[in-house]
């Protein structure tokens, strides 16, 4: 193990000290978040909150209801009612998620690689998969569906031929036109996965991310691989697939700004956990093991429904359900 291993790990000798330093600590969390981050797809577009520290296992998201429209033409000298704020909260409830991995004092002393490090690579893996799980299976459950093109009314009666089209997708932002919902940075998201994807790269008028990024490279988001009727389209492996008979179902979430909220990963969310060698006492005699693991206080809630559709369809491949 090399000397910069073993001064990130505060080691003497072959024993790591029962404590980290919190310089230390700092650099594992945000080592984690960042490597956490580019598999946080559906987080990366929720309205964010802040976990508070010791504020219990509820957060609230305000919701406004949009003001009506002054018709009235003022009259000169004479001031008009006001409209009041009509501001709404929903309370979602946190739930602790968290995952941890063993390292014996024989693979971390004789190991070429730092083992922290690079366990901290698997383990943000498998925190922002869990994390960008619990996400989509908090936001499928919408009430605003549509199946294919519309041409047919439930998830049972979709064939093989109803593939994701561009008309598909004109259908979906359509109605979230109908129902006024703002853009993100002017355009509406689509998160798809990628066999979905394949069928709609298909349409000519499909423009891949490549063309545009080196222009406009700030907006490109984790996941973005290209954009078509007003729609950048996220891809990821992590998008809703349902199993109907021997038919894949495919869930793919278009929206716009404020469709849905989430608790911020930064604001406290994520934290990284490592044991040194020795900090267990009595339960490892030996100092034969320390551990790296990370635990999350998370949650997802959609906030105005009219504001995200979810599109259902199958694709020109039949992936397992997830």
């Amino acid at each position: 193990m090399s000397t910069e291993t073993l001064k990130a790990f505060n080691l003497n000798t072959n024993t790591m000290s029962a404590n980290l330093k919190a310089e230390d600590k700092t650099f594992y969390d945000r080592t984690l978040i960042h490597m956490a981050k580019p598999n946080l797809i559906h987080g990366q577009f929720g309205q964010k909150r802040d976990i508070p520290k010791n504020g219990g296992s509820s957060i609230e998201f305000r919701k406004f209801t949009p003001l009506g429209k002054a018709t009235t033409p003022l009259t000169e000298g004479v001031t008009p009612d006001g409209q009041n704020l009509d501001v709404s909260t929903i309370t979602a409830t946190v739930h602790q998620y968290g995952g941890y991995v063993t390292i014996s004092d024989n693979l971390d002393v004789t190991g070429v690689d730092p083992m922290i490090t690079e366990t901290l690579g698997l383990i943000s893996d498998q925190a922002a998969q869990t994390i960008d799980t619990v996400e989509r299976d908090i936001l499928v459950g919408g009430t605003n569906v549509q199946y294919a093109d519309g041409s047919v009314e439930a998830r049972e009666s979709l064939t093989a031929e109803h593939k994701m089209t561009v008309d598909v997708l004109k259908r979906a932002v359509r109605t979230l036109k109908m129902n006024n919902t703002p853009k993100i940075s002017g355009y509406y998201i689509a998160i798809m996965h990628p066999s979905v994807a394949y069928d709609l790269m298909a349409d000519p008028d499909w423009i891949d991310a490549q063309k545009y990024t080196s222009a406009n490279v700030n907006k490109i988001y984790f996941g973005e691989i290209g954009e078509i009727a007003g729609v950048k389209v996220i891809e990821s492996t992590e998008a809703k697939i349902w199993k109907e008979g021997d038919l894949s179902v495919y869930g793919t979430l278009i929206f716009g700004k404020d469709a849905y909220g989430i608790t911020d990963i930064e604001g406290g969310g994520l934290t990284t956990i490592v044991k040194a060698l020795g900090s267990a006492g009595t339960g490892d005699p030996l100092n034969q093991r320390s551990t790296v693991g990370w635990k999350a206080y998370h949650t997802a809630e959609i906030l105005v429904e009219p504001y995200m559709v979810r599109v259902e369809t199958a694709s020109s491949f039949n992936d397992d359900e997830n």
